[in-house]
């Protein structure tokens, strides 16, 4: 069966093509620059051939509609025609708290992505329209959405709950939501699997670490907690994110002149990395040279970040009464070894114990064969868990 996976954005669509009868990649690419004269497809497959080429991309159908051709072009498709496509994942950001999983796409479900768009304005209306857009153009075939919020819809009330009265939580769906879902599922299922366990017998600790970042608490495969909140705000110090902060903050800051678009933007747009390094860079690896380098800013920012990820790393523990395996993944995640080792320095207090030679060569397993919790590096594949999701369904 073969699954095409897409990933609508605002300005992009990224779409990868699965062989789900060999859990492979066939092909996959970026449409950049989306209704602008710059628009550009980005394609490569399996067998290494790669190339890349302008587009009239005027609306997200005639964008699907390039990444279509390439895939069936002559010289470097992978397929004969769109009829051997069996089935269609879309990466949809916000489910609300009814979705707790995979769903076949109905005008019903459209309507739940709809409903969600105040929840996450900037990915709900594009998700949506590249549904919308596969719909158009491959009409019979079957549609899968796959939520970042409903693998965290296990979680109990006691860790959802937010402290306002109910009923402007109820009438405003307030309440924690967690986001990279798809991705804290995958790799905790790969990581229980390096563990020679089933997901259902295993407490484990997954650490999602890029320009986004997450933590989330799963016990025996079911969400316990997790950093993100009604939006991906929450949690975690991330690239140009804040985290965790004093509401109180965004009071002050309104009382002192800045609109409500003005505090959005300055906490999810100039903060986090980028706002305490000062550097005009929110990316890891700048962090780490301008820190190593001297600069002031960067080495709090650097600080700030694992402190905070040790603090999380700590509260779930707690919450889990002990834990299996540490997992990082996502850009940092997996390829920071400075990173894995400066948040693991101070939990040995819980058994961990860090293997230096394995974590600099990046490998899965990167703490020593002890009897404490393991600590893995384990690549996320968010495409491929959508893919699995889709086949799962329509099978």
């Amino acid at each position: 069966m073969k699954i095409l996976v897409i990933n609508a954005g605002s300005s992009s669509v990224k779409f990868t093509l699965f062989d789900m009868d060999k859990d492979v990649w066939l092909a996959k690419g970026m449409l950049e620059r989306i209704r602008t004269a710059g628009a550009v497809l980005k394609y490569s497959n399996h067998r290494g051939e790669k190339f890349e080429k302008s587009i009239v991309a005027n609306s997200y159908e005639a964008a699907i509609s390039a990444a279509c051709l390439a895939l069936c072009d002559a010289d470097h498709g992978v397929i004969a025609n769109l009829e051997e496509i069996k089935g269609i994942g879309h990466r949809v950001v916000h489910g609300g708290a009814e979705i707790s999983g995979a769903m076949q796409i109905t005008p019903a479900i459209k309507q739940t992505i709809l409903s969600c768009y105040e929840l996450a304005p900037l990915h709900n209306p594009p998700n949506y329209e590249g549904i919308e857009a596969c719909e158009y153009l491959f009409r019979d075939i079957p549609m899968v959405a796959v939520f970042d919020t409903a693998f965290h819809q296990t979680m109990p009330a006691a860790a959802y709950t937010y402290a306002i009265p109910a009923a402007v939580a109820a009438q405003y769906k307030i309440r924690r939501y967690g986001f990279h879902g798809t991705s804290h599922h995958y790799v905790a299922l790969a990581g229980a699997k390096v563990l020679g366990k089933e997901v259902t017998d295993v407490k484990l600790i997954t650490a999602h670490l890029g320009n986004g970042c997450s933590i989330t608490a799963i016990n025996k495969g079911q969400v316990a907690d997790t950093s993100m909140g009604v939006t991906p705000l929450e949690g975690l110090v991330m690239g140009t994110r804040c985290g965790d902060l004093d509401p109180a903050v965004v009071l002050f800051l309104c009382r002192a002149g800045y609109s409500p678009d003005d505090v959005d933007k300055l906490l999810n747009k100039s903060s986090g990395l980028l706002g305490l390094a000062g550097t005009g860079s929110g990316d890891m690896r700048d962090i780490i040279t301008a820190a190593d380098g001297g600069n002031a800013g960067a080495k709090l920012a650097l600080d700030v970040f694992v402190h905070r990820l040790q603090k999380y790393v700590g509260a779930y523990a707690t919450v889990l009464n002990g834990f299996d395996a540490l997992i990082f993944t996502g850009g940092i995640g997996e390829n920071s070894a400075r990173i894995r080792a400066l948040v693991c320095e101070k939990l040995y207090y819980l058994g961990v114990e860090m293997d230096v030679a394995r974590n600099r060569a990046n490998e899965v397993v990167i703490s020593r064969n002890a009897t404490g919790p393991k600590v893995l590096a384990v690549p996320t594949n968010e495409e491929l868990m959508i893919a699995r999701e889709t086949a799962r369904l329509l099978m």
